[in-house]
C-alpha cells in the first residue's frame, strides 16, 4: 500500500464506490462475502487497493494545505512541479496560534516585530502525491488556499 488504509467511517461513506470498485473487477456482493471470509488476505489487499486509488483521486486535486501549530503556520500552494511554502513564527511564547484569541492577537499584530515570515521553493521528490500525503500525515490540511492567498499578497510575492 503506497498511502493508508481508508478508516471504517471513511469506508462506510464511500460505500457505493466501494461497490463500483469490486464491481470493476467483476466481484458481486456475494463474491465479496466469501473472499472476506475464505481469503482474509486477498479481501485486505482489496481494501489496499481501493484506498490508495480514493487517496491519489484526493492528492491529485490538491492545490493548498496549511498547518497551524501553536506558533507557526505553515502555507503551502502545490504547484505542478514545486511547492510553495509562506510560514510564519512568532516570536513570543504566549500565544497560541490554535485558538481564536491567538488568531485573533496574530491579526492585530500581523506587521509586528514579533512575528517572522519565510518564502519558500521546494522542488517535489520523485513522488509529488507522496509528499502532499506525507505532509498530511504530519498534520497539514486541504484548503482553499484563502490563508495562502491573503500571505502572498501582504509580502509580495506572486509565483
Amino acid at each position: 500500500m503506497k498511502y493508508a488504509r481508508l478508516t471504517k467511517e471513511q469506508f462506510e461513506e464511500l460505500h457505493q464506490e466501494f461497490i463500483n470498485f469490486l464491481a470493476t473487477q467483476s466481484i458481486t456482493a456475494d463474491e465479496w462475502e466469501g473472499v472476506k471470509k475464505n481469503k482474509p488476505e486477498a479481501a485486505e489487499q482489496e481494501l489496499d487497493v481501493f484506498s490508495d486509488l480514493v487517496w491519489y483521486g484526493v492528492l491529485s486535486k490538491v492545490e493548498y494545505l496549511e498547518h497551524i501549530s501553536p506558533n507557526h503556520i505553515h502555507l503551502f500552494k502545490c504547484k505542478e512541479k514545486d511547492m510553495h511554502l509562506i510560514a510564519l513564527k512568532l516570536k513570543v511564547d504566549h500565544i497560541d496560534l490554535t485558538t481564536k484569541s491567538g488568531f485573533q492577537w496574530l491579526r492585530d499584530n500581523l506587521l509586528s516585530d514579533s512575528i517572522e515570515f519565510f518564502n519558500a521553493k521546494k522542488d517535489y521528490t520523485d513522488d509529488k502525491y507522496l509528499d502532499i500525503f506525507k505532509l498530511i500525515q504530519q498534520g497539514a490540511n486541504i484548503t482553499k488556499g484563502e490563508l495562502f492567498q491573503y500571505f502572498e499578497k501582504l509580502i509580495g510575492q506572486n509565483k
